[in-house]
């Protein structure tokens, strides 16, 4: 699916080396990209200090919104697994003062335990 699965809001987890290097002028001296999850052109990155949210915007894509989410501000989460016949599993995020939550889908070959577990351990 790849492509397609991007879409439809589907993420794949990108390398984290690859983001460190790209994203090092938005990076603090010494913060580490701990996981990555790309969404076609936009990124969702946990780092040991925040969570950043990277959306791309436009045609060519140069146009950059970098959301930057300190994990003391995400108030709770959750995770709904993929199903037998659901192709995405989802993470929903609650950001103090948002009534909202931020929603991201992941692909069913993505462990969203992982995804939840890199949240709790800088959240909890």
């Amino acid at each position: 699916m790849g492509i397609f699965d991007g879409f439809i809001g589907n993420a794949s987890e990108a390398k984290i080396e690859e983001v460190q290097e790209e994203f090092e002028a938005v990076l603090a001296p010494s913060e580490q990209v701990e996981k990555a999850y790309r969404l076609v052109r936009d990124l969702f990155i946990f780092t040991n200090k925040r969570l950043i949210l990277v959306d791309k915007q436009g045609i060519t894509g140069k146009k950059v919104e970098y959301h930057s989410i300190p994990y003391k501000s995400i108030t709770h989460f959750s995770i709904e697994t993929a199903g037998s016949f659901d192709l995405e599993a989802e993470l929903k995020i609650w950001i103090s003062g948002a009534e909202e939550p931020i929603e991201k889908q992941f692909n069913k070959s993505l462990n969203i335990y992982e995804v939840q577990s890199v949240l709790a351990d800088y959240v909890l």
